[in-house]
């Protein structure tokens, strides 16, 4: 495969293809997530579960900052400046937000196992306090900051003559790049098995549960099965496919002597395709509020309520 053509099925993708994606999914990512801002944080603070839903509507609202910059840069406007600014802060930003909620995905399920397979134990009441859940949302935010920041600030170097985003890192900034790189990576899988093992243990005890008292518990039996498969389901859908080739493509980066021509372009390509995919976790998140947060569905529905009722006395 020649060069040019590699330059051109790149430019097809990332420059055309891409932006119309990235641009609907914002427009829609904008009206979801605002509401679910507005619903959320006129909630109170009552438990455990909506701390971390409201840390999700924030890591949401931050990654979704960052599309349009995305967007101007693959159109080809703003020049390199704009690819600086995308190299050094939108991508580091978005990044931090995407492992940010997937901890927060991780805290939900475990404060979920607690609740439901060890509801009776010293540590379910613990962990269900809101001080607690509090507090763990902080070291959250504050652990991801320290291993995302600096990839920002290690951003530091001239102008290269051929443009890309690794060639802007010192030395230092390339290893820390890929050292978080791994980190956030570890994340992720720790987060998958830990929601795979609470979700499995409180499927296997809520049928326990329902098998014991042996009563039709149909309906509360599938609502339990939704929020178990809406959270589920958009994590690995969303995350899975990218972490799948995350760690090669990482490595084609800082060992590209490794890798041949051909085999990067692959996998970037792979690279952006299931990147969208996480892009579009901030559109299926409200989703996952509507189905595991009562207070969230009962206020959504309220509101919808009032709202027909208006346009009805309007006419």
């Amino acid at each position: 495969m020649s060069q040019y053509f590699l330059i051109s099925s790149n430019s097809v993708f990332t420059h055309q293809v891409l932006p119309v994606l990235y641009t609907i999914i914002c427009a829609c990512a904008f009206i979801l997530n605002g509401l679910a801002a507005w619903i959320f944080f006129r909630v109170p603070t009552s438990s455990a579960l909506v701390v971390y839903l409201k840390n999700m509507v924030v890591a949401d609202v931050l990654m979704l900052f960052t599309y349009p910059w995305r967007v101007v840069g693959d159109l080809g406007y703003g020049g390199l400046q704009l690819k600086l600014i995308v190299c050094r802060y939108t991508a580091v930003l978005f990044y931090l937000s995407m492992y940010t909620g997937i901890t927060f995905m991780s805290l939900i399920s475990l404060e979920r196992y607690f609740k439901i397979v060890c509801s009776t134990s010293e540590v379910s009441s613990f962990l269900q306090r809101v001080s607690v859940a509090k507090g763990l949302a902080l070291l959250t935010w504050g652990v991801m900051m320290f291993f995302m920041l600096p990839n920002a600030i290690l951003t530091n170097q001239p102008m290269p003559k051929v443009f890309s985003c690794m060639a802007l890192k010192s030395d230092l900034g390339q290893r820390w790049h890929e050292m978080s790189s791994h980190f956030n990576v570890g994340i992720f899988w720790v987060a998958f098995l830990l929601m795979v093992f609470c979700y499995t243990s409180i499927a296997c005890h809520v049928y326990r549960s329902y098998k014991r008292v042996q009563q039709d518990s149909s309906v509360a039996r599938r609502r339990s099965n939704r929020s178990i498969f809406s959270l589920l389901a958009v994590f690995v859908f969303c995350f899975v496919p990218y972490h799948i080739c995350r760690v090669p493509y990482t490595l084609s980066q800082s060992h590209k002597d490794d890798f041949s021509t051909y085999n990067r372009f692959i996998l970037f390509q792979i690279k952006e395709a299931t990147l969208f995919l996480s892009a579009l976790n901030v559109c299926l998140d409200p989703v996952i509020y509507f189905f595991m947060c009562r207070t969230f569905r009962e206020s959504l529905l309220q509101k919808i309520i009032k709202l027909q009722n208006d346009k009805e006395s309007e006419t």
